[in-house]
């Protein structure tokens, strides 16, 4: 009798565990899913986009691209900025985009212009970066 309540005991210790870590999961799921659905249908949310994370920046253009369908060299490097971000590039692979390309106001190291770009993808932000204006020496995740 006593090994069958220990044992009925232990079953219920483990089914809650399961139910806790199943719940605390799907609950960091949503977290990730909502922060990478950040709008950018306008100037005025993209330009926030960075302002929200220190940054003043001016659009100087933007044109529509093609994310590639796999990422590899500098593109694989660029993709693992934007997991490290939240920002979910690699989701939108093979699809049409748009890169949005900013002049930096406020950091200039060395003084160097600084660039941010920004990908979008059905009017959210799936990729960002800010670069030096040598072509990348310097790499920025924006938050």
């Amino acid at each position: 009798m006593k090994k069958k309540i220990f044992l009925l005991v232990v079953l219920a210790i483990i089914i809650y565990a399961v139910i806790f870590l199943t719940a605390e999961k799907s609950e960091k799921n949503t977290e990730e899913k909502v922060k990478s659905e950040i709008p950018a249908s306008t100037t005025a949310e993209r330009i926030n986009y960075f302002s929200l994370h220190g940054w003043e920046v001016e659009e100087i253009s933007g044109k529509n691209i093609i994310i590639p369908s796999e990422f590899s060299g500098d593109y694989a490097e660029y993709a693992e900025i934007q997991d490290k971000q939240g920002l979910p590039l690699r989701d939108y692979a093979g699809k049409n985009g748009c890169l949005y390309v900013y002049e930096v106001r406020n950091y200039s190291p060395e003084n160097m212009k600084m660039y941010a770009e920004l990908i979008t993808c059905e009017d959210k932000i799936i990729a960002s970066l800010v670069y030096s204006e040598d072509g990348g020496s310097i790499r920025l995740p924006v938050n």
